[in-house]
């Protein structure tokens, strides 16, 4: 077996109307298509986010993280927070590689669901 990339990540949410405007309005990436009320396809990029209500008694927002690739993370984080987004924890530096750095910020969306965004600055 061989696995090439990540192609969809599956969020549980509590409020479908609430995390399509956070991932869509907020963030600005595009809705694919709805597979009925409690469930949502958004495109994340090179990766399909799959949003959906708890199945027989889900718990929301306590497990799931998605990463998302930005050009300028300060500017992105402030961007959110403008828009509305929770701040989780603001810019900051995750590790110092030789060609490298990364660093990350997170949001919560309206579920509680962590939020990354990260930039590689070189």
């Amino acid at each position: 077996m061989s696995i090439s990339r990540v192609g969809q990540i599956a969020l549980t949410v509590g409020d479908m109307a609430a995390s399509k405007a956070f991932f869509v309005d907020v963030l600005g990436l595009k809705l694919l298509f709805d597979a009925g009320p409690g469930l949502s396809f958004v495109d994340g990029g090179n990766v399909r986010l799959m949003l959906g209500l708890p199945e027989g008694g889900g718990v929301v927002g306590r497990n799931s993280c998605v990463y998302f690739v930005v050009d300028d993370l300060s500017a992105a984080y402030a961007a959110a927070l403008e828009k509305g987004a929770d701040g989780a924890d603001g810019p900051h530096l995750i590790a110092k590689m030789p060609d490298h750095e990364l660093w990350m910020a997170f949001l919560r969306d309206p579920d509680g669901n962590l939020v990354g965004l990260m930039e590689e600055r070189r």
